[in-house]
């Protein structure tokens, strides 16, 4: 981090996050920095301060003010926070990203203490480039940009969705080791459409109905060519933008800039590890299975491609392939016959008779797995899952709606309705669940499994694009990466303990994709692995003399 000292003594060191170290300055730094005095004078570890941080923590009484501690703190101290949180990860992650990162986007603008990331309004037209200017780190690598539009399943949160980009780029770090430095979260400012936001004197965004259009369009162009301009090496990542906008977005970009959406691309490729390593215990290979979703958005439709494409890559036709996969949306099952398709079902609308009711879908389908991406809790009822158990002996059940309080189901439900032959995996985390004295550890088909190993690849081959193919082997690496062990319990992703491992494995992949395609824009390293693990941020306090 010396590279980000730039000269900076006294309070402004004490007061910038990446520098601060706060009591662990040695006597000698404080003498030369000029913060003797300014701390208190005993000299402590960075152990014994995390210590007492997970100390008050672990006295918060709410998973709320749980989060506003941990986000003070990496706003004052950053290799601290992250130390705790990669230290500690099964505690930390369900606290700074789902479930409660979307709590805490709810009330945003009543839990705001410091500004964090930029925000872009329509009102900025003309001037982007001059706000990225305003970023205080030259070498960005990694943005994540939001529009609020439908922030997890909770809907149009507006500005108060800046969370979610703060939280990503959190586990960008956290978990595949790149720097805080390189990562920039946006919020694009164009409104909101909820009532209840418009009318609360403390929310942050413009208080205006949600731009739409051309003028939509121009604004995200102009980003766009801004963040190429300023960050030319960055991978600008599209976050939580509603349905129309979110495969519009990345249609239009997906070729010519390095860029992504991990509801769509992210999301497929957790799910499509999910599905590989339950096949192991289903007995049911991927090429034989039927599926059907429940939800035709963004991720849906988006783990239905990759699925194609992984069937293609084992010799299914793509016709064949798509025929495997079925959904069922709001006005029931997506079929050929319907009229009031958006463009982006129509390639899964297969011949068939409607079908209203989920549990004659399922009935009438006959699916091996039903995968829930819809945000309505509870949708898979016990007659639903009930139906699944029946037609299979290892019914593949996954509620991945984030955050858990719109899962389609719960894992206790899942297991118990299928007196414990359900494959459960779901987006946020449950407890385990013991049923008939065997215990179940479901597994979270969370985005965190793929995003930070997908990113720190593109990074490490600085690759011009990014393809679907990375996702596909990111998701083949996933799976590799479950044990026996993890089956055994009833988990289909490997412990999150080793999510450093696991993006590692996966950045290596992504980067020897990159460089197989021509996308890679440096020589290519004789050691891929070496060279990528050299670059992962360690949250180490540096010696500054």
């Amino acid at each position: 981090m010396k590279n980000y000292l730039h000269g900076k003594r006294g309070v402004d060191l004490l007061h910038d996050p990446l520098l601060n170290k706060g009591t662990a300055f040695t006597d000698a730094e404080r003498d030369a920095l000029g913060v003797r005095g300014l701390l208190p004078p005993r000299v402590h570890s960075q152990a014994e301060q995390v210590h007492r941080v997970l100390e008050s923590f672990r006295r918060k009484t709410s998973d709320l003010e749980k989060y506003i501690y941990l986000i003070s703190l990496q706003e004052r101290n950053e290799s601290l926070f992250y130390r705790v949180v990669m230290d500690n990860l099964d505690e930390m992650m369900p606290i700074i990203y789902t479930p409660t990162v979307g709590q805490a986007c709810q009330k945003w603008g009543h839990i705001f203490r410091r500004s964090r990331g930029l925000y872009i309004t329509p009102s900025d037209r003309g001037r982007i480039v001059q706000l990225l200017r305003n970023w205080p780190y030259a070498d960005v690598r990694m943005i994540v940009v939001t529009d609020g539009e439908r922030i997890l399943g909770l809907g149009d949160l507006g500005a108060n969705g800046m969370g979610i980009p703060v939280g990503k780029l959190s586990l960008y770090t956290a978990c595949a080791g790149i720097h805080p430095a390189q990562c920039l979260p946006i919020m694009l400012d164009v409104g909101t459409n909820t009532e209840s936001l418009l009318a609360d004197p403390l929310y942050i965004g413009t208080p205006q109905k949600r731009l739409r259009g051309l003028a939509y369009d121009d604004l995200v162009d102009e980003l766009v060519k801004a963040v190429q301009q300023m960050f030319p090496q960055a991978c600008l990542q599209f976050e939580d933008f509603g349905n129309a906008n979110a495969f519009s977005l990345l249609h239009r970009y997906q070729d010519r800039i390095c860029t992504f959406n991990d509801d769509i691309q992210g999301t497929a490729g957790v799910t499509l590890a999910g599905l590989y390593s339950a096949s192991r215990l289903s007995g049911v290979k991927l090429t034989d299975m039927r599926i059907l979703f429940y939800g035709a958005g963004e991720a849906g439709i988006g783990i239905g491609d990759l699925i194609v494409d992984a069937l293609k890559a084992e010799g299914v036709s793509e016709a064949t392939a798509r025929r495997q996969c079925w959904f069922f949306d709001s006005k029931g099952l997506v079929v050929a016959s319907r009229t009031d398709l958006v463009e982006h079902k129509l390639r899964f609308a297969h011949d068939h008779a409607p079908e209203k009711d989920l549990a004659a879908a399922v009935a009438a389908l006959k699916p091996h797995a039903l995968i829930g991406v819809s945000g309505m809790a509870g949708a898979f009822t016990e007659p639903v899952v009930q139906v699944m158990g029946k037609l299979n002996q290892r019914p593949l059940i996954f509620a991945l709606s984030n955050p858990t309080s719109k899962s389609e189901c719960t894992a206790e439900q899942a297991y118990t309705w299928t007196k414990g032959r359900a494959v459960f995996a779901s987006g946020s985390p449950f407890a385990p669940v013991t049923l008939d004295g065997r215990t179940y550890v479901s597994g979270q088909g969370n985005n965190s499994y793929i995003f930070p190993g997908v990113g720190l690849g593109v990074i490490a081959s600085q690759a011009s694009r990014v393809t679907n193919e990375m996702f596909f082997v990111a998701a083949k690496t996933l799976a590799g990466l479950v044990t026996e062990g993890d089956l055994a319990i009833g988990r289909i992703f490997p412990d999150l303990t080793r999510i450093r491992e696991v993006s590692t494995a996966i950045a290596i992949a992504v980067a020897e994709t990159a460089f197989n395609r021509g996308l890679a824009r440096q020589i290519r390293p004789a050691d891929m692995a070496a060279h990528v693990t050299g670059q992962m941020y360690q949250p180490d306090y540096e010696h500054y003399l």
